[in-house]
C-alpha cells in the first residue's frame, strides 16, 4: 500500500516513523499541507514527495491517505479522499462533532472504502489485557470506573497556533482534546454510556475558547458508575489513570502501562512503571517538575520510541484491515461513539442537568 499523509504538523513524522517501521508492505511516498513550507520541511526530513492534497486525490498510485489537520479539517479532508478512491485514517478526535463524523461516515458507505480513527492506546498491551479480563469474566461484574487526566499545558502550548482552545477547530478543551484517549479506553473497556452529568471552568488560561478542567459522573448501560477529571491546568501533572473495579478484582493503567491488577484470592500483578513518554506529554513541554522513575523506557525493544509504537501497531491493524476487507478495530462507527459522549458531556455542563447519551 502507498500512503501519503496530509497535515505536517506535530503529529506527521510520528505517522510516517509508524509507517516506515512497517517494512516493505507499506511505504508512504507524498505529503500535503496548507503551508506549502510546512509540507516541504516534513519532505526534505524524510525524502517524500511535497505535494498538493488535489494532486494526492488525482494520484491512482496512492492507496490511502493518513489525515493529521487541525480536529475540526477532518472530515473537510478525509471525505474527498474516500471519495476519491482512498482509504483514509484520520487523527484523533475523528473530528469535532457527531455530524461531522457522520459526513465521514456517508462517504465511507457510498465509496465502499476503508475508514479507521487513532486511537492508539486501545492496542498498548495493558489495555488489551484489562478490557479482556472485563470481557471474560476475569474481573466480575464492573462495579465502577475512574478516569484521571491531569495534565499541564503551559499558555504558551494554547498561544502556539490559532485553532489551539477554539470550538470550531480543537472541539473542546482538555477533554476533547487530552482526554479523548482515556475516555475512548473507558467507553471501549466498560460499554456504552447512558447518561452524563458534568462541569467545567476555563480556571487557569488566557485566550481560549474551551474548558481547562472538567468533571463529570457517568452511568454505563450495565448499571456501573463512572468518573471522570480531566485538566490542562494540573501542575506538577501525572500520567493518564484508567481505574477499572469489578465485582472480583480491579486494575489501574498509569499512562500506558499496568500499574496495578488484583484478582480476590488470585492473581496479583506488580505494577509496570510507565513510560517516559506518558510523563513527557503530560507537561506539554514542561517536564522540570517530576521526572519519569528511572527505570521507565520510552524505547521498545525494535527501536522505536513508545509513542510511535502505539501508532505502528494501530496502522498495522489498519493496513491488515483492507487487506482482509474488513473494519479496523478502531473504525469509523467507534470513533464517532467517542466523539459523541464527549458532545454529550459538554451538554451537561451547558445544561447543568444530567444529559442522555443516545449512540449509533
Amino acid at each position: 500500500m502507498r500512503f501519503a499523509v496530509v497535515g505536517c504538523g506535530e503529529i506527521a513524522p510520528t505517522h510516517v516513523r509508524a509507517l516506515r517501521s512497517l517494512g516493505d508492505r507499506v511505504s508512504i511516498v507524498a505529503c500535503a499541507d496548507v503551508v506549502p513550507e510546512r509540507a516541504a520541511v516534513l519532505a526534505n526530513a524524510f525524502q517524500l514527495r511535497a505535494s498538493t492534497y488535489d494532486d494526492i486525490l488525482a494520484d491512482s498510485t496512492i492507496d490511502a491517505v493518513t489525515v493529521c489537520t487541525p480536529s475540526g479539517a477532518h472530515a473537510d479532508l478525509g471525505v474527498p479522499a474516500l471519495l476519491a478512491g482512498k482509504h483514509v485514517l484520520v487523527e484523533k478526535p475523528m473530528d469535532v462533532s457527531p455530524a461531522a463524523c457522520d459526513r465521514l461516515l456517508e462517504a465511507q458507505h457510498s465509496s465502499g472504502m476503508t475508514l479507521g480513527v487513532v486511537s492508539q492506546r486501545r492496542f498498548d498491551p495493558a489495555a488489551q489485557r484489562v478490557r479482556s479480563a472485563l470481557a471474560d469474566g476475569t474481573l466480575g461484574s464492573l462495579v465502577y470506573a475512574d478516569c484521571r487526566i491531569p495534565w499541564f499545558r503551559t499558555q504558551q502550548y494554547y498561544d502556539s497556533g490559532g485553532w489551539r482552545g477554539t470550538w470550531d477547530l480543537d472541539g473542546g478543551g482538555c477533554l476533547m482534546n487530552q482526554g479523548l484517549h482515556s475516555i475512548d479506553l473507558m467507553r471501549w473497556m466498560c460499554g456504552p454510556v447512558t447518561h452524563v452529568y458534568a462541569q467545567a471552568r476555563t480556571a487557569v488560561h488566557d485566550r481560549i475558547e474551551v474548558e481547562d478542567v472538567l468533571c463529570a459522573t457517568v452511568v454505563f448501560a450495565g448499571g456501573a458508575i463512572g468518573t471522570i477529571m480531566s485538566s490542562t491546568c494540573s501542575y506538577p501533572p501525572f500520567p493518564a489513570r484508567l481505574g477499572i473495579q469489578g465485582s472480583r478484582g480491579g486494575a489501574v493503567i498509569e499512562g500506558d502501562a499496568l500499574a496495578a491488577f488484583s484478582i480476590i484470592d488470585g492473581e496479583h500483578v506488580p505494577g509496570e512503571p510507565p513510560m517516559a513518554h506518558a510523563i513527557e506529554i503530560a507537561y506539554g513541554g514542561t517536564r522540570a517538575a517530576t521526572p519519569a522513575p528511572a527505570e521507565a523506557t520510552s524505547v521498545s525493544p525494535d527501536g522505536i520510541d513508545g509513542w510511535t509504537l502505539g501508532h505502528r501497531r494501530q496502522l498495522l491493524d489498519f493496513v491488515e484491515a483492507v487487506e482482509a476487507g474488513r473494519d479496523p478495530l478502531v473504525s469509523g462507527l467507534e470513533g464517532r461513539r467517542t466523539v459523541e459522549l464527549i458532545e454529550v458531556i459538554y451538554r451537561s455542563v451547558r445544561s447543568g442537568a444530567i444529559e442522555k447519551v443516545e449512540s449509533r
